[in-house]
């Protein structure tokens, strides 16, 4: 099989591995992911769920489905999937993440599949997953529909894509860009280019190009006063989730 292209963008991932060890430090430079994750896993979770008919209610809901983390870094979202019962792949082109994911599933009592590749290389090799995890990763590549393809082509047949990013508008510009990286501070400057973030519309047509049905979207909103996040039908302006199928 011929080997695929990478995507990776070099500049992208270096910033990325430069944080690695404070990927489990809720007060360090990955505190907004922390912030978002139980918004984040509301979302997911509930696609799973109603995509696969499973119970969350029930130990181990997502027993026999294989799931794939794409851009895992620490495995913030990589343990709780493996906690559902899911066996779990986490994929990350930033090789110092890899170790720290390691570690921290290992004293968690966790079995994940940790791996330093890119979704091309998964998709060459021929890998197939239920659920391709892709959140805030696309905004940082370095061409976002080849990217995408391959996340398609890592899905079996029905099976489910997530994807987040955030908007590009004047708002998402001042919120992800000047409020979190100069002002509060949460995370270090250039961590996000504004030209590289993708609004819902460019996304669903991205994925539609990519042979995905894009099936939801919803906004990820931060309340300042209540200091939490929570998921909107309306609000897209800044953070944003989709889900999306690949046909049966």
């Amino acid at each position: 099989m011929q080997t695929a292209q990478t995507t990776v963008d070099p500049a992208e991932v270096a910033k990325f591995e430069a944080m690695a060890a404070e990927w489990w430090d809720p007060k360090g430079k990955f505190k907004p992911l922390h912030m978002l994750n139980p918004c984040r896993l509301d979302y997911i979770t509930s696609q799973i769920a109603g995509e696969f008919d499973r119970d969350l209610t029930t130990p181990e809901p997502f027993k026999g489905l294989r799931i794939l983390d794409i851009g895992c870094g620490g495995g913030l979202l990589s343990e709780p999937m493996a906690r559902l019962g899911a066996t779990v792949v986490g994929a990350d082109a930033a090789s110092g993440n890899i170790p720290v994911a390691q570690i921290h599933a290992e004293q968690s009592g966790l079995s994940i599949d940790y791996r330093n590749t890119t979704a091309e290389a998964l998709a060459d090799a021929g890998e197939q997953f239920d659920v391709v995890i892709n959140m805030e990763v696309v905004e940082h590549v370095a061409d976002p529909l080849a990217y995408l393809t391959a996340c398609q082509q890592l899905l079996k047949p029905g099976g489910l894509h997530i994807c987040s990013t955030i908007n590009r508008n004047p708002k998402s510009f001042a919120v992800a860009i000047v409020g979190a990286e100069i002002i509060m501070r949460w995370l270090p400057k250039g961590t996000h280019e504004w030209n590289k973030f993708i609004t819902p519309d460019e996304l669903f047509d991205l994925l539609t190009k990519a042979a995905l049905t894009p099936v939801d979207r919803k906004g990820f909103v931060f309340n300042p006063i209540a200091w939490s996040w929570s998921l909107s039908d309306r609000d897209l302006s800044v953070n944003y989730v989709t889900a999306s199928t690949k046909p049966a």
